[in-house]
């Protein structure tokens, strides 16, 4: 029999086992138990976070004959096996927007439109995908349908890019009811693949699933396609190395061995730290996102200690005995000078970015401490000051006593200045002549 993978495997069937958009399902829910539904939905948010599965469940449980009184389908029956599969339907209709997204397919799609469900109980749902691929002229075409639908069709539009439909048509937005979808958290993510773990009969550590939850960036979609990479080749064994082997991800000690170059200065080392990396075959790429996030995690524990950091705890205690060498100033220092290099766009105009990653290396390891003014009086000889210690604390100086003030500026003369300066001059001049002119 072939493999069907774990992201269709395990894609949910009914709105409750929707992870993380309670605000989405719940909704969609009542609204099918209260005959309360819309006639155009727009589901916005990242890929793999549930909007195609969310319109599927939708459109299952408009036409399971077999639906809860809540709202909920049954998920077993013909019509959900086929909706949920995807499989050819005569009531649901699954359009790529990608590869159908002209004028003449918008217009295809409006007149297949009229035409009534199979059944008088049955709605006739289509689910656009990629929404944003349409162009204006294929929006122009729906608006009008869109404003007036026929009895019991419903369009649903799912996209990633919603801002490049306000762009393009803005009206269509007003015609749709609107949902964003959130990122899923770590937790969610480890929470459900530990379940999808125990339904396989695999095994699997804590910390193997985080770096598959961390490496998949909020999308369910990616966390399930990772782990079945994973799983073929352990063949049942999830470990943090196998994990690492098959993503390509830098090995947590590597950036360790970086923060000890950088906190002794040991510039010359960074060519060889780097030459070891290209050697093994590591993605410079991938080992850049990777000292983004330990600069992170580093900041994090140096602030708030190592219990704030979601890690191995041998891992956390060598973040908390590296972090004591650093200053909370400089780490922020270099954490902005390696996120602009990707904020700049650097790494993706070049195709070796390695003389990139070398450059931002020798930058880190040429950084300065930050001496607090204190301490740089003290080791002058001297005591600190009333004054320095009030700036540290962020306070106004004293100002400074028997400081000249300069008297204020007058007032330009006006034709009343100058009448007066006249007629002083005039007062003058009869007091010396005896008043004869």
């Amino acid at each position: 029999m072939s493999h069907t993978a774990l992201a269709r495997k395990y894609r949910p069937r009914r709105f409750a086992e929707v992870a993380t958009q309670e605000h989405v399902s719940e909704t969609l829910r009542r609204a099918v138990s209260a005959d309360r539904t819309g006639h155009a939905y727009l589901f916005c948010g990242p890929r793999g976070v549930g909007k195609t599965t969310l319109a599927r469940v939708l459109a299952m449980a408009l036409n399971c004959p077999a639906r809860t009184g809540e709202g909920e389908p049954c998920g077993t029956c013909e019509s959900c096996s086929l909706i949920w599969s995807g499989r050819t339907s005569l009531d649901v209709v699954e359009i790529d927007a990608a590869s159908n997204r002209g004028v003449d397919d918008a217009r295809s799609l409006r007149e297949r439109a009229m035409y009534a469900p199979s059944d008088e109980h049955r709605f006739k749902v289509y689910i656009v995908d990629e929404a944003h691929m349409l162009t204006r002229e294929a929006w122009n075409a729906l608006l009008k349908i869109l404003e007036e639908p026929p009895p019991r069709v419903m369009f649903i539009f799912a996209t990633t890019e919603p801002q490049r439909i306000q762009q393009s048509a803005s009206p269509i937005l007003s015609r749709c009811q609107r949902f964003d979808f959130r990122r899923l958290g770590v937790a969610d993510i480890v929470a459900r693949l530990e379940q999808v773990i125990e339904s396989e009969g695999a095994r699997a550590s804590a910390e193997a699933l985080r770096i598959i939850a961390r490496k998949a960036d909020g999308g369910m979609r990616d966390a399930l396609s990772l782990l079945d990479q994973v799983l073929a080749l352990t063949g049942g064994e999830v470990a943090p190395g196998s994990v690492r082997e098959v993503l390509g991800l830098v090995e947590e000690e590597r950036f360790l061995e970086l923060f000890d170059i950088i906190r002794g200065h040991r510039h010359r080392e960074v060519f060889s730290f780097v030459e070891a990396l290209v050697d093994e075959g590591y993605d410079l790429v991938e080992f850049y996102h990777g000292l983004v996030e330990s600069l992170r995690l580093l900041l994090r524990v140096r602030l708030d200690g190592e219990e704030s950091v979601d890690a191995a705890g041998e891992y956390r205690a060598a973040l908390e005995a590296r972090a004591r060498h650093f200053e909370a100033a400089d780490l922020v220092r270099m954490l902005a000078m390696a996120a602009d290099l990707e904020s700049q766009g650097s790494l993706k105009r070049v195709s070796q970015p390695r003389v990139l990653i070398e450059l931002l290396l020798l930058r880190l390891s040429h950084l300065d401490h930050t001496v607090r003014i204190e301490d740089l009086i003290e080791g002058l000889g001297g005591a600190p000051t009333d004054k320095a210690a009030s700036v540290h604390r962020g306070s106004s100086p004293a100002p400074v006593v028997g400081a000249s003030r300069r008297p204020p500026a007058a007032a330009p003369p006006g034709p009343g200045g100058y009448k007066k300066k006249k007629t002083g001059h005039r007062q003058k001049r009869r007091a010396v002549t005896g008043g004869r002119r």
